[in-house]
């Protein structure tokens, strides 16, 4: 389903196909030879996301932009089952593999794997040829690998990425601030009321 949010519509080259059961909704731009498969959602709020071409987007997977990050996804990549990307920059030629988090601000290189359940944290950037392993959590400018028992080594790089500021505008600990957070996005989301289902 194709859906007008706060204006604008998305743009889908002739030679993409959409199942009819996905969502694309707000500024959105796929490119030729995408494929967005059965219940995948792409949902640009104020933000703009980008498909370049031969893009595949698997059952399930998340695709968001914000009004503070814009989403673009590179040629020839393909984003798994499950997996969510927030306002990312992903270069061509990459893999995300079922249930991967690529979260705000950070930037996925060319030629990367970043491999089932693994993470690329806000504002961190991952080199080009980089493999993320099964789990594992991509961390830091340039990017660390850290495995997931590594709590204390990756709080150290992960803490000044500011994950509150960077995904909600809080700037303090998401602990105690959740009232602050849900109102804040609740008014934000409010817009799509709004939105309309494009025949």
């Amino acid at each position: 389903m194709l859906i007008e949010h706060l204006g604008k519509s998305p743009k889908v080259h002739e030679q993409a196909w959409i199942a009819p059961d996905a969502t694309v909704c707000g500024d959105v731009r796929i490119g030729a030879g995408v494929r967005i498969m059965h219940g995948a959602r792409l949902i640009a709020e104020t933000g703009t996301i980008a498909l370049g071409r031969c893009c595949i987007v698997m059952e399930n997977a998340v695709i968001r932009a914000t009004g503070a990050h814009d989403c673009s996804i590179g040629n020839h990549v393909l984003i798994g089952p499950n997996a969510h990307v927030v306002g990312s920059r992903v270069n061509d030629e990459v893999f995300l593999a079922t249930g991967t988090a690529i979260l705000h601000g950070s930037r996925v290189g060319h030629n990367t794997v970043v491999q089932v359940n693994a993470t690329v944290h806000v504002n961190s950037v991952l080199p080009p040829g980089t493999t993320v392993p099964i789990g594992w959590i991509a961390c830091g400018n340039p990017a660390r690998l850290f495995s997931p028992d590594q709590h204390d080594q990756l709080w150290t790089v992960q803490q000044p990425l500011d994950f509150p500021l960077t995904a909600y505008g809080i700037d303090r600990p998401l602990i105690g601030c959740m009232k602050e957070v849900t109102e804040s996005v609740s008014k934000r989301l409010a817009a799509h009321r709004d939105d309309t289902p494009i025949p």
